[in-house]
């Protein structure tokens, strides 16, 4: 079985996109669909999905923490992470069993952007190979959930770039993985409130900075300070 795990705050219209279609895709060995939401969400939900997905209302809001705390609560030897704005090709699941058979104790898949432009799609294309900005979060991590305890799951002290964290614990104890090379279609909300130029420098400073080892709370200051996030996350 693999578990679905998507951290959401609000997202509401999103999630019901998401669940609707992640429902309809085939499976070799079933899934479920857990829905991590902040505590604040907990009113703009109703229950008419209650039949496609577990919703949990976490302790505290942050990704780390929610994902961490429905991952405990999982029943599938695989979880999978995936943001609500993101849509998994229709051979989803079976992409991911498929990895799993083939060796690999966890991966992440190639993505497009649901906007046809071409500096998008040079950003996309970089996502089929392993490279610096490889393990975000709209790569959407499998992982066999044994080896996700035994790395300690996310840290939830990185209150941003929890998977760019995990991702190097991932490297360091040489857990076998693979990149999907079947694209998930990822939202291009952040470059249309800001710009192409302003979110592609803010993530490589970022990233430089997250590489010399700066604290997750500042980066995520300096993150609310460079980009509009007009949205829920």
């Amino acid at each position: 079985m693999i578990s679905i795990i998507i951290p959401a705050h609000q997202e509401k219209e999103n999630l019901t996109d998401l669940i609707c279609k992640m429902s309809g895709l085939k499976s070799n060995h079933g899934f479920e669909i857990l829905v991590a939401l902040s505590p604040d969400s907990k009113n703009n939900f109703d229950t008419d999905l209650g039949d496609k997905a577990q919703f949990i209302i976490c302790s505290q809001k942050g990704r780390a923490v929610q994902m961490n705390e429905a991952s405990r609560l999982a029943r599938g030897e695989i979880v999978a992470f995936i943001h609500a704005d993101v849509r998994p090709p229709t051979s989803f699941f079976i992409d991911i069993e498929n990895a799993i058979a083939n060796g690999n104790d966890a991966g992440f898949f190639s993505y497009k952007f649901d906007k046809n432009n071409l500096l998008l799609n040079i950003n996309a294309f970089f996502t089929r190979k392993d490279g610096f900005f490889t393990g975000g979060g709209d790569q959407c991590l499998f992982i066999k959930k044994t080896v996700f305890n035994a790395l300690g799951r996310f840290n939830e002290a990185q209150v941003i770039m929890e998977d760019f964290e995990f991702f190097k614990r991932m490297k360091q104890q040489t857990v076998p993985y693979t990149i999907v090379k079947n694209n998930l279609v990822v939202s291009a909300r952040k470059y249309e409130s800001n710009s192409y130029l302003k979110v592609n420098l803010s993530n490589l400073l970022l990233m430089v900075l997250f590489k010399m080892g700066v604290s997750g709370s500042k980066l995520k200051r300096l993150h609310d300070a460079l980009l509009k996030t007009p949205y829920s996350t």
